[in-house]
C-alpha cells in the first residue's frame, strides 16, 4: 500500500474515526496541513483506543494483527495493523537496515522479544525478510538461554546480533565471563533503548571487532520514525519519507522547530496507517535537528509523556495513577519522575512533594511503600527486571514543591527528568 496524501488521510480519519472527528470538530472543513491540527493528547488517545467500544479505529477490527505497546495490567494499550500496513511498515524499515550497516549475506541473530502480543521480534524478523539485500535470519529470541544462544551464534558464524541494549549487554556479560566469544560478530544493532557509554565498553569487551549501530527508530504505536544515518553518532536518524512525517515541536508552545540544535519533542504522522490513524502523535522522545534540509535529527532521550528505564516503558500517567491510588489522604502535592543511571543500570526515582510541615517519616514511609507497590502492580515488567538485575529498584524521594524542576520559560512542571548521559 502506498503512502496516502496528507489531506486525504485527514479527511478519512475525520470522517471515520470518532476520536479524530471529536478532536477536529472545531476546525474548518478544509483544514489539510499538519499545523492546522492539534497535537494528540496521549491520555485521551489511549482512553479512546480501547479493546471494546473503540473510538480511534476507522472501521471494525476484522482484518489486522494486534500488538501490545507496553506492560500495563488492568488498562493494556494495543496497536493494530492491517496486513498491508504491516507489509509497508516492515518493508520501509527493512530498507533502513542497509543504512544501519547490513550487507549482502550477513547472518543475523534476532534477539528481540516475542510473545504476549509484543511486536519487536516479529518486526525485526519481517524487516530482515523484506530487506533489499540477501541475509540469513536466525530467530533466536531474547528469552533464549544464553547457554544455547552463544553456541548458535558460533555454529552459524553469526555476523550481526540485534536486540535491546539490555539483552545485548546480558549476552556480552556472559561472553566475557565464560570466554566463549562468537568471533564472527562484526555488527551490533540495538533498538528500543538508548545505548550508554558503559554499555558500549561492555559490548566492546565481548565483541572487539564489532561496531554498535542503531537498528532504526520505530515503535509499535507511533510506527516509522527514523532510519539510521551512517556516521559516528548512532543517535542521528532521518524520517522515513514518504511514509511518515516527523516534527520537532517547542516544549512550551508546540510550534514546529526548524533550526538545528534546538531541542523539542518528537511528533509523528504516519501516512500509510488508516485503520488506526496516527496524526501528530507524540512519540515520547525529545530530539533536535542536525541537518533540517536533509531531515536529519538527533534523538536526545525520552519526553515527558513516557520514559524508558532499561527494558521497561513507563508513562507519567502510570505513576500519577499509582500515587493517586495510594495517597488516600492527599499528602502528595507534586510528582516528578527522575531517571538516572549508576553502576551500569538505569533506575527510576519518584520525587514526591508534600506540603510544608508534612515531613513525618513515620507517616511517609508507609506511603512510599504503597506507591511503589501500586506502580509495580501496574507495570509488572519493572519488578521482573529488578529481579533479573536489569534495573535498580524503584525509589521514592521526598521533596518540597519548590524542589520540583519547572520549565524556565513557562513555569510548568517538568513531569519526567532524564538525567542519564546522552553521549
Amino acid at each position: 500500500m502506498s503512502a496516502h496524501q496528507l489531506p486525504d488521510l485527514i479527511r478519512f480519519a475525520r470522517h471515520n474515526s470518532p476520536f479524530y472527528r471529536d478532536l477536529y470538530a472545531s476546525l474548518p472543513p478544509d483544514a489539510d496541513r499538519l499545523t492546522d491540527l492539534p497535537v494528540v493528547d496521549q491520555q485521551a488517545f489511549w482512553s479512546a483506543n480501547t479493546v471494546r467500544d473503540n473510538r480511534v479505529l476507522t472501521g471494525p477490527l476484522s482484518e489486522a494483527t494486534v500488538y501490545k505497546t507496553g506492560g500495563t495490567t488492568g488498562a493494556p494499550k494495543f496497536s493494530v495493523y492491517t496486513r498491508d500496513e504491516w507489509r509497508t511498515f516492515v518493508t520501509a524499515f527493512g530498507h533502513g537496515l542497509v543504512d544501519a550497516g547490513l550487507r549482502p549475506g550477513h547472518r543475523v541473530a534476532d534477539l528481540f522479544y516475542a510473545g504476549e502480543l509484543y511486536a519487536s521480534f516479529l518486526f525485526i524478523l519481517d524487516a530482515l525478510a523484506h530487506c533489499p539485500v540477501d541475509n540469513v535470519r536466525l530467530p533466536i529470541g531474547g528469552a533464549a538461554p544464553l547457554e544455547s544462544t552463544v553456541p548458535t551464534l558460533r555454529d552459524f558464524s553469526a555476523q550481526v546480533v540485534a536486540g535491546t541494549p539490555t539483552t545485548l549487554c546480558r549476552l556480552a556479560d556472559h561472553v566475557v565471563a565464560t570466554g566463549t566469544r562468537p568471533d564472527a560478530v562484526e555488527l551490533i544493532l540495538f533498538g528500543g533503548e538508548a545505548l550508554f557509554a558503559d554499555q558500549r565498553r561492555l559490548l566492546a569487551a565481548a565483541f572487539p571487532n564489532a561496531e554498535a549501530r542503531s537498528v532504526g527508530y520505530a515503535s509499535v504505536d507511533a510506527g516509522l520514525l527514523g532510519r539510521p544515518v551512517p556516521g559516528a553518532d548512532p543517535r542521528v536518524h532521518r524520517a522515513f519519507t514518504p511514509h511518515s512525517v516527523v516534527e520537532i515541536l517547542d516544549d512550551a508552545t508546540d510550534e514546529p522547530i526548524a533550526e538545528p540544535g534546538r531541542p523539542g519533542r518528537v511528533v509523528v504522522t504516519s501516512l500509510f496507517r488508516r485503520l488506526m490513524p496516527i496524526i501528530r502523535y507524540p512519540a515520547g522522545d525529545r530530539a533536535e535537528w542536525t541537518d533540517p534540509a536533509a531531515g536529519h535529527f538527533r534523538i536526545l532521550g525520552r519526553a515527558e509523556e513516557g520514559v524508558r528505564v532499561g527494558p521497561v516503558s513507563l508513562y507519567a500517567q502510570d505513576a500519577q495513577d499509582a500515587v493517586s491510588g495510594a495517597d488516600t489522604t492527599g499528602r502528595v502535592v507534586g510528582m516528578q519522575l527522575v531517571v538516572r543511571r549508576w553502576d551500569g543500570r538505569d533506575g527510576l526515582i519518584l520525587r514526591l512533594a508534600t506540603a510544608p510541615g508534612d515531613d513525618d517519616p513515620a507517616g511517609l514511609e508507609p506511603l512510599a511503600k504503597a506507591v511503589v507497590s501500586a506502580l509495580e502492580n501496574a507495570r509488572p515488567l519493572y519488578p521482573d527486571s529488578v529481579r533479573a538485575g536489569f534495573v535498580h529498584p524503584l525509589a521514592v524521594q521526598w521533596a518540597r514543591h519548590r524542589d520540583l524542576a519547572a520549565n524556565p520559560r513557562t513555569g510548568k512542571l517538568v513531569r519526567v527528568l532524564d538525567e542519564r548521559p546522552t553521549a
